[in-house]
């Protein structure tokens, strides 16, 4: 039983704990079980909290026993959550060492939601350091692997959250997207991740990256489970200035109605400037093979320009690093995390540069000096300021689509998942798996990945971005659900369902 549980996408599951088919616990303690049978090998997890994940299932079914409504449709529902949210009841590392073992003393906002609606935290997932990266390979605390090739990256930052739903360790998680890092781990796992319009979930309690960027949102396998995780987490937090005071949209209705798998009437159009060259042919296959499926469910699907779009790549490399020079300088060793003394009477500037040099890691250390360089006198206006007219252009390229067309689709990432280390030492070509996903960043516009398909050279995941206007997630839902339900139609069941059952150490 435990195993079929772990199977189970989240909906079902909360359909079989809210009817007392199955206990919240039973679900809670089959995915503790699968994660001590295989994470030791993909490590997914930096901290697993058994004892409290437990005794949160188990207040959902005594409250389901005693008549009280769950207090959300996915109540009980397991989840894992990145480590870049703060929890007061678990360390929170955004996989670093300045701030290891580090335990908050507040709850971020989306924490206080996900307990509030009874889902049950499993643990913190790996990430790479403070959210940079495309492999969790820079992560402090070591690289996440791919459930479907071991040998592979699972994507980043958010390596951990999509690595989770791929080994069936969890059926929700929670990522964080600063320039794709929750749409490429989605898209190289076979999983589904979601980018909400900027403050369409509240940033509070979420470990700055780039603040302008960096947005959190939901981690499934279906999308009507990322949906329903949306509805959860979103809505306005007055806790968060950048927080839209508007109301969530209606994702859960639109992802039920494109299962329906009717798309007609709905213009899609196809981004010119994220086609081309640089693109692994099976990727290209399949995003072509998504286009025709696309127009037989009754969409009218286009081509568009975006002629700025090609700039987004060296705006975002500018803009990124200069906010997170600003935003890295608290950690000074003064107050919390890390702190080295060195040797003798050390000053303050002296203990901040020896705890600064002991707690970053390298690709850390880059982004700080690029953005440092960027913000300096005499280079500001030319690095800088430039790289926010680019976001400008940007910004009116999407405008202009979206004038045209109700989406916009590109491929997620140019390949799929690459080798552990195959890129770890070429910064730039790390940088090029965010291409197709850094411009709805930029602009604060929303965007999923589903999975399109497998590759045929190697047989792994290949994703399909679509992208939608600022709070127009309810029509990406509506397309990205009725794509899934003919994806799985046309393939005789879901991609993950062909995933290799993991060959884990005993």
């Amino acid at each position: 039983m435990s195993a079929d549980l772990t199977r189970l996408d989240a909906s079902t599951l909360a359909e079989k704990i809210h009817s007392r088919e199955v206990s919240a616990v039973e679900v809670a303690q089959a995915h503790l079980d699968r994660i001590t049978a295989v994470d030791g090998d993909v490590h997914a997890f930096l901290h697993v909290a058994g004892e409290a994940a437990l005794a949160s299932a188990a207040l959902v079914d005594e409250s389901i026993a005693a008549g009280t409504p769950p207090a959300s449709p996915l109540a009980g529902v397991p989840l894992a959550l990145k480590d870049v949210f703060t929890t007061v009841d678990m360390p929170t590392t955004v996989g670093s060492r300045i701030l290891e073992g580090w335990r908050p003393p507040y709850d971020a906002t989306v924490t206080a939601r996900l307990r509030a609606a009874g889902i049950t935290i499993l643990g913190k997932t790996n990430m790479d350091e403070f959210a940079m990266g495309s492999s969790t390979e820079y992560s402090a605390y070591g690289p996440t692997r791919n459930p479907w090739d071991l040998s592979r990256i699972p994507g980043g930052s958010g390596g951990g959250s999509a690595a989770a739903l791929a080994a069936f360790e969890a059926p929700l998680a929670i990522g964080t997207d600063t320039g794709g890092s929750i749409r490429q781990p989605a898209a190289v796992t076979g999983t589904v991740g979601v980018k909400p319009t900027y403050g369409g979930v509240s940033r509070f309690g979420l470990v700055a990256c780039a603040s302008s960027l960096d947005q959190g949102g939901p981690c499934a396998r279906t999308v009507l489970d990322a949906a329903l995780l949306h509805e959860v987490i979103g809505g306005h937090d007055p806790l968060d200035s950048t927080s839209i005071d508007a109301p969530v949209p209606a994702v859960v209705e639109a992802a039920r109605r494109g299962a329906s798998g009717d798309l007609s009437g709905v213009r899609i159009g196809v981004v010119r400037e994220l086609g081309g060259e640089g693109y692994q042919p099976g990727v290209r296959a399949s995003f072509d093979a998504a286009l025709r499926r696309l127009e037989k469910l009754g969409a009218d699907v286009v081509e568009v320009s975006a002629p700025h779009f090609e700039y987004g790549l060296a705006a975002y490399y500018l803009i990124l690093p200069s906010e997170v020079s600003s935003n890295l300088a608290r950690f000074d060793a003064m107050r919390y995390g890390l702190r080295v003394d060195g040797s003798g009477a050390a000053s303050a500037e002296e203990v901040m540069a020896a705890t600064r040099e002991a707690g970053f890691g390298p690709e850390v250390k880059r982004r700080i000096m690029l953005g440092t360089y960027a913000l300096s006198s005499g280079y500001y206006d030319a690095y800088y300021g430039q790289a926010q007219k680019v976001r400008t252009l940007i910004s009116r390229d999407f405008a202009a689509a979206f004038e045209q067309v109700d989406v916009l689709v590109s491929p997620t990432a140019p390949t799929t998942a690459f080798r552990l280390g195959e890129k770890v030492d070429d910064p730039l070509a790390m940088y090029l798996n965010d291409l197709a996903t850094i411009p709805t960043n930029l602009a604060g516009v929303a965007g999923m990945s589903v999975p399109s398909g497998l590759a045929e050279e190697d047989g792994l995941p290949v994703g399909l971005q679509i992208m939608a206007p600022a709070l127009g997630e309810a029509v990406m839902y509506r397309v990205g659900a009725a794509f899934e339900a003919a994806r799985n139609a046309d393939e005789s069941g879901p991609l993950i369902a062909r995933i290799p059952e993991l060959e884990v150490a005993r």
